[in-house]
């Protein structure tokens, strides 16, 4: 495996130190025995545990097809995952977790999708081994972010894809602090496609994403890749305008009429009601705000995205870099 990689695949860690010696058993055999040249390239983002001491031990063992880059502090998964891309060498580069729940004997189909005139292969989990409400959750927001985005894919949360390395350089050239890497990928895409994987539990450790995480990812996706939450925002601030001129018509229509039809219009419409319907919707609409001028800051500030600590690889891979 001394030639030019064909085959990169990165792959982010962070604090995976019970997991990381069964899918080093699992990783290069998988590879093996696809028979092209590759690359793994292992990127530590920040782990607090013993996860870079047994990366550095690997990169030792197989010098020929291992690199590391590790990270200064965590900066995320998305970032390692961009940090991964600025280092790979392969004209095909497939991305995976490192907790084997996306088995990595399914690269091929990956790559026989590739070989297809696929330029993108996004995995989709066929029988995803999860607790119900992540499965439940997942299908909500990946029909939401579709209707908003108009980004496909149909399992965003498996990180089994592949990429060309047209959408991998454009990705990495890309200067987005903040970014979902399969979402911004599919907007390079000329070919994306889909593929059914398999899916197995967490070989050790818990996952590293709390349903607040998960919010929050999506959060991130959706004002990252679509104005319309603050399209919708300024539609409905013009509905609840007109309903509020409405209601005082019917107010001062009351009042001058006096009637008991027109009085029990009014106790629907109580004051104290209609007071917290006003300011939740004016609350929901500065934090809609927010989050894109979050964005702004975040980008205006111009600070790296991340700092590396070190490579572990051979001079002559960085020569050829």
């Amino acid at each position: 495996m001394t030639a030019q990689p064909v085959l990169s695949v990165v792959i982010p860690v962070y604090n995976e130190e019970a997991g990381l010696p069964a899918l080093f058993a699992r990783l290069y055999p998988a590879l093996d025995a696809l028979r092209v040249p590759y690359e793994v390239i292992f990127v530590n983002d920040g782990s607090r545990d013993r996860s870079a001491a047994l990366l550095k031990a690997q990169f030792e063992a197989r010098p020929d097809v291992t690199r590391v880059v590790l990270f200064a502090a965590n900066y995320g998964q998305h970032m390692a995952i961009v940090a991964g891309f600025e280092h790979v060498r392969g004209e095909r580069v497939v991305t995976l977790d490192a907790d084997l729940q996306n088995p990595p004997e399914e690269i091929g189909k990956l790559l026989a999708a590739m070989d297809g005139g696929a330029d993108y292969v996004g995995g989709v989990r066929a029988d995803r081994s999860d607790v119900w409400w992540r499965k439940v959750a997942s299908r909500m927001m990946n029909r939401l972010r579709e209707r908003i985005t108009h980004i496909v894919m149909t399992d965003q949360g498996c990180m089994l894809r592949a990429y060309s390395r047209e959408i991998v350089d454009a990705v990495a050239a890309s200067p987005e602090v903040s970014t979902f890497i399969p979402a911004l990928a599919y907007t390079y895409a000329n070919r994306p496609v889909e593929v059914d994987v398999a899916h197995e539990e967490r070989a050790a450790g818990e996952s590293k994403y709390s349903l607040y995480k998960l919010v929050r990812l999506n959060f991130d996706l959706v004002t990252g890749f679509s104005l319309v939450p603050l399209q919708l925002f300024s539609l409905l601030g013009m509905l609840v305008s007109a309903g509020s001129v409405l209601l005082y018509v019917v107010v001062i229509a009351e009042r001058a009429v006096k009637g008991d039809l027109l009085n029990g219009v009014s106790a629907l419409w109580d004051r104290d009601i209609l007071e917290f319907l006003l300011i939740g919707l004016v609350l929901f609409g500065l934090g809609i705000v927010g989050e894109y001028v979050g964005r702004i800051y975040q980008q205006v500030r111009e600070r790296p995205r991340y700092r590396i600590r070190a490579v572990l690889e051979r001079d002559g891979d960085r020569d050829a870099r």
